[in-house]
Formats: structure tokens, C-alpha cells, sequence
């Protein structure tokens, strides 16, 4: 499928988890390469649901989703995860799109912007901030609910296995993203300005009362002493 097609294509995914009564979250997967992608699905206080990190999602799914909640805010977390965008803006016309403010020109080369993330609405248990280090390239979501809170990262965090073959080679020993929770080499040489105060930020975020687990846009979820993890990564920086 073609960067930025409308129609509605639908790759293998797993079945929707429901991690909270307000948490939503589901892995795919991308043609011809062994790289999961994940979306995750927030349930705000009035009903809303906002998307991050878009996947298309089979009949049965997305007859689920639209009885939980309307998807109202679409999330394109940077303009490597904006492949599914115009098909869920073209599927719900209403939803607000945003993204962090330095990845909006290249997000708007394939789907309408209606603003960035300091645009995120105000809600009780859900807040959206851009994380420091990275010029406003990437953010992280906050969600508080019933079991604690969980917080929700694109690329600045991987937690993924080490594979097999030539790509298992590259995401191992070339980008090195495979191993564990970590901060890739390309997002360490792209993306992060100020390695110091990603860390620090790392750590703060590690302070988050009640922290369950971590969601990344890519394969596990972390939720073995998260806090530690945070503090382990920011000291690998």
C-alpha cells in the first residue's frame, strides 16, 4: 500500500487487547518487513477515543472500536507512522489530526494537520506532552486508569526482541533497536538534540505514581517494574 493511500487496507493484526477499561491496544504488521507496529487506542472522559499511531483494522475490530468510543483524535506520533493516517481521516471526517509540530510538514505531504500536540484537549486522566531532547519531535501520552497509569511512547523507546536473518542483523547490530527497552542508534542520531535532557526526562517520568506499564509503537509492552526501566535507559544514554 502506498504511503498515504485512503483506502481502507487492511494488514494481519492481532486481536484488539483491552488493557484497561479506558486503554485499548492492538499489533500489526507491515509488508514485507519483520517490524510490528502498534496502536494504541484512549478512551477519554466524555466518550472519545483518541488513535495513536493509526493501524487499519479488520470489520469485526473496527465494529468494536465504534461502540467503545468515537474516534475523534487521530495521532501521527512522526511522519514514519502516518502510512494508515489518510485512510482513517477519509473513514472518520471529523476526527482532529495531530502531530508533533517539527513532523507536520512532512505528515501534511499525505493527510490534512489541524494542529500539533500542544493542541491535545485538556481531559482528567489522559495529558499529551512533547518529551525534552528531541526539538519537538516525538511526545509521550499519560493515561490514569482504574489499575494505574500507563504511559504510551513512540519511537524514542524500542522493546524488541532480537530477530532472525538479514533483518534480524540490521535491527540488531546496525540500528540497533533489538534487546531489550532501549533508545535506538537512528533515534539517538535523528532525533535527539540533547541526550541529558532526554534523560532527565526519562527519569521524571520513571517518578509517575502508580506506573504500570510502558506502550511502545513498536512489539512488547513493558510492564516489569517500568520505573526501572526508565531509569535504566536514561542512564544508557
Amino acid at each position: 500500500m502506498a504511503d498515504g493511500a485512503t483506502e481502507w487496507k487492511v494488514l494481519p493484526h492481532l486481536p484488539v487487547e483491552e488493557l484497561e477499561s479506558n486503554l485499548w491496544r492492538v499489533q500489526g504488521t507491515l509488508e514485507k518487513m519483520a517490524l510490528k507496529r502498534v496502536m494504541t487506542l484512549v478512551r477519554l472522559a466524555d466518550g472519545r477515543v483518541v488513535v495513536h499511531s493509526a493501524v487499519n483494522l479488520d470489520d469485526a475490530s473496527m465494529a468494536a472500536l465504534d461502540a467503545w468510543g468515537r474516534p475523534a483524535i487521530l495521532l501521527v506520533p512522526n511522519h514514519y507512522h502516518r502510512l494508515d493516517a489518510p485512510a482513517w481521516a477519509a473513514r472518520y471526517p471529523g476526527i482532529t489530526v495531530l502531530c508533533p509540530r517539527t513532523a507536520r510538514r512532512k505528515v501534511e505531504e499525505v493527510v490534512r494537520v489541524d494542529g500539533d500536540y500542544a493542541d491535545f484537549p485538556s481531559d482528567a486522566d489522559v495529558s499529551l506532552t512533547y518529551l525534552d531532547g528531541v526539538a519537538e519531535a516525538e511526545g509521550v501520552l499519560a493515561v490514569r486508569s482504574p489499575s494505574g497509569t500507563s504511559l504510551i511512547f513512540n519511537d524514542a523507546l524500542f522493546n524488541m526482541p532480537h530477530g532472525r536473518g538479514l533483518s534480524g542483523f540490521i535491527f540488531r547490530h546496525v540500528t540497533a533497536s533489538t534487546g531489550g527497552p532501549r533508545v535506538s542508534r537512528l533515534f539517538r542520531v535523528f532525533a535527539v538534540k540533547d541526550k541529558r535532557a532526554l534523560a532527565d526526562h526519562f527519569r521524571r517520568l520513571a517518578e509517575t505514581p502508580d506506573l504500570v506499564r510502558i506502550i511502545v509503537s513498536h512489539h512488547r509492552v513493558i510492564d516489569g517494574n517500568p520505573a526501572a526501566v526508565l531509569r535504566s535507559v536514561a542512564d544508557a544514554l
